[in-house]
């Protein structure tokens, strides 16, 4: 008997369940990335293609073909492929962090917020301060208005422009 073996028979049916759970899960997280993500993964020829077949299939036949992905996983690398799936989601999360920062500026400069005007201006190099103005002035009319909110969409963007320029 091999070490792998006496691991096997030491594992309970009930831990050997969880395991195959999981293994599904990740299985259906597969399935449900991108082609240009799924490049990007640890995994064996097998496995794509039926991650890849799993794609087009209704509801049924999709989580017949996740369960055989299961399958599959004890033969790969899981833990790559756990490491890999959280490298692809850092950027989102740090795009989201960033989107919620201009968002927070753009209403706390709606508001009158001089001060962060202030360190906005010391921030970014070439901020044009009037312009900024006369789009918070336009926003704040368009509101009283019940327009559509386009000056505050371009502050938005503007504010955007800076961060990505800096």
């Amino acid at each position: 008997m091999t070490e792998a073996d006496v691991d096997e028979q030491r594992k309970s049916k009930s831990q050997i369940k969880r395991e195959f759970i999981a293994f599904q899960a990740l299985g259906k997280e597969l399935v449900e990335l991108s082609k240009k993500q799924l490049v990007k993964l640890p995994l064996s020829d097998s496995l794509r293609e039926a991650v890849i077949e799993a794609r087009p299939l209704k509801l049924s036949a999709r989580n017949r073909q996740i369960k055989y992905i299961g399958s599959l996983m004890p033969e790969e690398n899981v833990d790559g492929i756990r490491s890999t799936l959280e490298d692809l989601g850092r950027p989102y999360k740090q795009d989201t962090a960033v989107f919620h920062q201009l968002e927070q500026w753009r209403n706390r400069l709606l508001q009158g917020d001089q001060k962060l005007l202030q360190e906005l201006v010391d921030k970014y190099e070439g901020f044009e301060r009037q312009y900024i103005n006369q789009l918070i002035r336009n926003a704040k009319k368009e509101q009283e208005s019940n327009k559509p909110p386009k000056s505050a969409r371009l502050l938005f963007k503007y504010l955007s422009d800076c961060q990505t320029n800096e």
